[in-house]
């Protein structure tokens, strides 16, 4: 009896020693993505590249490692990069709707800085891993507007068309009418029928849920310069994501066209600056520097102005409205 008490005491041992290396060994391949999903959201994507590198040696059949690889290198513009992790995600999970969505925003955004010939392939495969997205998950939406915003863009040649977007434009309504005024407004935008564009933004603002949406529409808003507009968005949002830092800098440009509480405005702006993200779908920080620099002229502060407008050009040199704005200021 003791003998067999020994055999079942060394064989339970065995077994917790075994659960204890395999956890430990699980442990280690998830802190490598906590720790590249931690850099994501404090936008170091170099850093999270680096640590979800390492976790892909680690576990190469994890999806969500190489997707967060590629939205990674989507945000350093490193766009074959993403291309490539995306896929590797796909290939781990073939049916997996957000892998084949990010999949399709990488080629995407290499086809719009390729060659004309190169972009016309990598716009159709684009829009394939649209296709398949949406295909795996209806209510996959922001896969759904990214594959309306293709057909309602892109020439038949690479497969586009407005008809096409039209029927799918109904189709999104039909599950959520918010999301289907959007995808009208969106395809409006394209061809520039601005009052279409705004009638449909307005609809969707009534009952919109996704934060990105609503504030897509809000990027709308401040390059048409309608402070009303502004505003509705910053309620929409208010409503559904409470904390997200573009209120504060919608809000913020919608008094500075209305040029008032210049106090608040600037007060949201540097809010806004300290704590937003640096990613896709969030005002950059050259613009708000921008928008500070024209709260200053509101103000006839030159001096101020010219600082606001020196430092968006710091951060983005390209920018036109901070270069036009010194040349005004006679400070180019």
């Amino acid at each position: 009896m003791a003998a067999k008490l020994r055999v079942a005491l060394a064989a339970a041992i065995l077994a917790l020693v075994t659960w204890v290396s395999v956890a430990s060994a699980q442990a280690l391949k998830d802190a490598g993505l906590e720790a590249g999903r931690r850099a994501y959201e404090l936008s170091d994507y170099e850093k999270a590249v680096k640590a979800l590198e390492d976790a892909a040696a680690k576990n190469p059949r994890n999806g969500e490692v190489f997707l967060l690889l590629a939205k990674s290198h989507f945000e350093l513009r490193q766009f074959d990069a993403a291309v490539t992790n995306a896929e590797k995600a796909v290939a781990v999970a073939p049916g997996n709707s957000l892998y084949h969505e990010w999949l399709g925003r990488s080629f995407g955004e290499k086809a719009s800085k390729s060659s004309w010939f190169s972009a016309l392939s990598l716009a159709r495969k684009a829009q394939q891993e649209f296709e398949t997205a949406v295909r795996l998950n209806q209510r996959n939406y922001s896969a759904f507007q990214a594959l309306i915003e293709f057909d309602c863009a892109a020439p038949g040649i690479v497969g586009g068309g407005e008809d096409k977007a039209l029927l799918k434009i109904e189709q999104l309504a039909a599950m959520d009418e918010a999301e289907g005024h959007y995808a009208a407004g969106n395809c409006r935008r394209q061809k520039k029928d601005y009052p279409a564009a705004d009638a449909e933004f307005d609809k969707a603002l009534v009952n919109a849920k996704s934060p990105d949406l609503i504030f897509d529409i809000g990027d709308y808003a401040m390059k048409r310069n309608q402070a009303e507009r502004l505003l509705a968005v910053v309620d929409a949002g208010q409503k559904i994501s409470p904390s997200d830092a573009r209120m504060k800098f919608y809000r913020a440009t919608a008094l500075i066209l209305r040029k008032q509480k210049p106090d608040e405005a600037e007060r949201l702006l540097r809010e806004y600056l300290n704590t937003a993200p640096r990613r896709t779908g969030y005002p950059r920080l050259a613009l708000a520097h921008d928008w500070l620099g024209r709260l200053f002229e509101n103000q006839n502060n030159r001096d101020a102005a010219a600082r606001e407008y020196a430092t968006s050009l710091h951060v983005d040199p390209k920018d036109k409205t901070a270069q036009e704005a010194l040349r005004r200021l006679g400070k180019a």
